[in-house]
């Protein structure tokens, strides 16, 4: 309990002060009734009061209990909230394929996000948290961007965890992780692994700097191979768009100033 309690202080002040050292005072993200979201906008709510709004953002996949919970979520913790639905966005650019049916789906998503914070004058938080990151489980330029992401460094078990101590609602909790991309689409099936299973591989490997042939010896190798093969294939989706080196100082090569600098 004394771990999440330091963790919510930190990520709480985190929130403040990174959107407040931009000259702005708002933020908003987008609410799904998934636990990622859920925990963000607990934090946000707590870290900018009334300056911080949610956006529903359903689709005509969307499941009736995702609007069900985000509601919920929100009249709990009195968090103002908007529905806007992407359904008229993606009826004008029809795709069959289902994978990049979701992917477009998830670019609405933020491309709204994004209007609204111009609108708004907030900057967008994000709600990835650091399995997704990792695994490359995410749409570049949809639900991987952001502004800013308070919960990029916890895994999906420990979203569950802290969901737990915020007091979300046991509705998003207990509901099967999934991105409501389509109807009955289910994080861990398409990954064909559980968090349970993937978070420990995730964590020897990245935090404790475990090599390959230590992580054999623990765990399945189908699933070594699996994660390791994703964190790698997926290392584009965590880095800015790479220039070429043409001049003596070239942004993401050699100019390299902190975001927060000061004239």
């Amino acid at each position: 309990m004394k771990k999440w309690k330091l963790i919510e202080e930190f990520l709480i002040r985190f929130i403040k002060e990174e959107i407040t050292k931009t000259g702005l005072k708002k933020g908003i993200c987008g609410l799904s009734g998934g636990i990622d979201s859920a925990v963000v906008a607990v934090l946000a709510k707590k870290a900018l009061e009334n300056n911080f709004k949610a956006f529903l953002l359903p689709s005509q996949y969307s499941s009736e209990s995702s609007i069900k919970d985000a509601k919920e979520l929100c009249e709990k913790f009195k968090i103002e909230y908007e529905i806007i639905s992407i359904a008229p966005l993606l009826e004008a650019y029809p795709i069959n394929d289902r994978v990049r049916f979701g992917n477009f789906s998830a670019r609405m998503r933020m491309s709204v996000l994004y209007d609204k914070s111009a609108e708004l004058e907030a900057l967008v938080i994000g709600t990835s948290n650091k399995s997704e990151l990792m695994l490359g489980y995410g749409t570049l330029y949809g639900d991987l961007a952001s502004a800013l992401n308070p919960i990029g460094d916890l895994y999906k078990t420990e979203i569950f965890e802290f969901a737990k101590y915020l007091g979300v609602p046991e509705s998003i909790i207990n509901k099967p992780p999934s991105a409501d991309l389509w109807e009955g689409q289910s994080d861990e099936a398409e990954l064909g692994y559980s968090y349970a299973q993937i978070d420990p591989v995730l964590e020897d490997f990245v935090d404790n700097r475990a090599t390959k042939e230590e992580l054999l010896k623990k765990y399945n190798s189908d699933l070594v191979e699996f994660v390791l093969k994703k964190i790698y294939q997926n290392q584009f989706k965590r880095k800015l768009p790479i220039i070429a080196k043409l001049k003596s100082r070239t942004i993401g090569h050699d100019f390299l100033y902190e975001r927060d600098i000061r004239l």
